[in-house]
């Protein structure tokens, strides 16, 4: 049997939960334990799937003790304010919010149901106080956004050699202004350009990137962001025809057809981490006192299939580095 929570279940069988003290919400037998989702991702996608996987090893399996909010999975930014509100007075035990953008509607809807979150920048946006103390409701795991888009800048300049004016794709929702100046500053020590293509939909990718081609930019830096990300298929396919060389944040993009990816394996992070945290809130420990981890692997990886399609000869030096090279 699979236990499932739709629209209308979530907000008629758990309305009643709203008012349940944390106090109470240890684990116990025989109880179904209710997890909202805030996911710009499609339910089926591996790391999510690598979450489900890991939690029913740790002891909270669907169609056993657990019900999975499936109406929170590839939802737009539009629509996370008022699912949050759903999830709240549903009253589920914990919501697990992706992204930037899903964490602050969560945070808005609820200070008292624990939020397990993945950002680019807990600290830095503000929605935690600390790494060592959240305090609050929320806790996760923290991307080191600012120190990893830069550090894919470095690698994007190396990989495009030559090159005097790149662009970056930011998602305006997540990566602030300041960050994009230290970019800037950063490229201009290299003595590269950078033109600064900033979008808030979806629908706005496409345009940004032959905006970004159009200011003569000789390769494209994907910044971090779970907009960008859930929509790398539209990336990969603008940036092909365009033939402009893109570097991207997670490692499974370069191997799902992107040039380059740095950084963290989502996958990983939300088997390793993400899961043995949300056992632990499901288990009734305080938010508040569970400390934000951060990624503690990272792996370059280059697609050589993609450089060839577009006709790009990535430096034989930067390919030896490679955890992983794509032929």
């Amino acid at each position: 049997m699979t236990v499932t929570i739709g629209r209308r279940e979530l907000l008629v069988a758990l309305g009643g939960a709203a008012a349940w003290p944390l106090a109470a919400r240890a684990q116990q037998p025989g109880r179904i334990y209710r997890l909202g989702s805030l996911h710009s991702a499609p339910r089926d996608a591996p790391h999510q799937v690598a979450l489900l996987d890991d939690l029913r090893r740790l002891g909270f399996a669907e169609g056993q003790n657990l019900a999975v909010d499936w109406n929170g999975y590839g939802l737009s930014a539009e629509q996370f304010e008022q699912h949050a509100v759903e999830l709240v007075n549903a009253g589920v035990d914990v919501i697990v919010a992706g992204g930037d953008a899903a964490v602050r509607a969560a945070q808005r809807a609820t200070t008292s149901i624990p939020i397990l979150a993945l950002t680019d920048d807990m600290v830095g946006q503000g929605f935690v106080r600390s790494l060592a103390k959240p305090g609050g409701n929320t806790t996760g795991v923290t991307l080191l956004a600012s120190e990893l888009d830069g550090k894919r800048q470095e690698i994007l300049i190396e990989a495009a050699p030559g090159v005097r004016r790149i662009a970056a794709l930011a998602d305006i929702h997540t990566t602030t202004p300041s960050r994009l100046t230290e970019l800037e500053e950063a490229a201009r020590a290299r003595g590269v350009e950078l033109s600064i293509h900033q979008v808030a939909r979806r629908e706005e990718i496409a345009s940004a990137i032959d905006a970004a081609k159009a200011a003569d930019a000789g390769a494209l830096n994907v910044l971090a962001s779970a907009l960008l990300f859930n929509n790398r298929a539209i990336i990969f396919d603008r940036v092909a025809s365009l033939r402009l060389p893109a570097m991207y944040q997670w490692p499974e993009m370069a191997e799902q057809g992107g040039l380059i990816g740095y950084g963290p394996l989502i996958v990983q992070l939300y088997r390793d981490i993400m899961s043995r945290q949300l056992a632990k809130l499901l288990r009734g420990i305080n938010p508040a006192d569970l400390p934000v981890e951060q990624p503690t692997r990272f792996e370059l990886v280059i697609n050589l299939k993609a450089a060839k399609a577009i006709g790009h000869e990535v430096p034989a030096p930067l390919v030896l580095r490679a955890d992983k090279v794509i032929e």
